[in-house]
């Protein structure tokens, strides 16, 4: 398949900035769909500011400018029992404020709740099952 350079738009800064037909040929290579929505600078400043706990961005983009790799899954760091965040390289999670499901306290979790499920504070949650401690957020028995 034959690439060619693109200009594309960066979502933070506005800027335009070249895909290259090389870029893209790596992107079809490991099957990525989406184009990258930030310019290097951004990406590259975006990385810098989310730390190094070993989460990666959800979009491609960040990914490539971060010389770290495309990983859509495996690696990364834990939380509590043995869920893994999915990624590779990166910054910290996004945790989410919600309200428990049980106390009606704070709850900070690492994912979107999408309130077909109940969510727990890491005290309520440890009761649910079965006082195994753990720390909070594993998902090893849903699978």
């Amino acid at each position: 398949m034959s690439f060619q350079d693109k200009m594309l738009t960066c979502q933070d800064c506005g800027t335009q900035f070249v895909f290259t037909a090389n870029e893209q040929a790596f992107y079809a290579e490991r099957g990525f769909s989406n184009e990258p929505k930030r310019c290097a600078p951004c990406r590259q400043s975006r990385k810098s500011t989310r730390g190094s706990s070993g989460y990666a961005g959800s979009d491609g983009g960040d990914a490539y400018a971060s010389g770290g790799g495309y990983s859509s899954g495996g690696g990364g760091g834990s939380y509590g029992g043995g869920y893994s965040s999915g990624g590779g390289q990166g910054g910290q999670r996004e945790m989410h404020t919600v309200t428990c499901s049980s106390c009606g306290g704070e709850a900070r979790v690492p994912f979107v709740p999408r309130g077909d499920r109940p969510v727990y504070c890491s005290d309520c949650f440890s009761q649910q099952r079965g006082g195994s401690g753990g720390g909070g957020y594993s998902r090893a028995g849903r699978y």
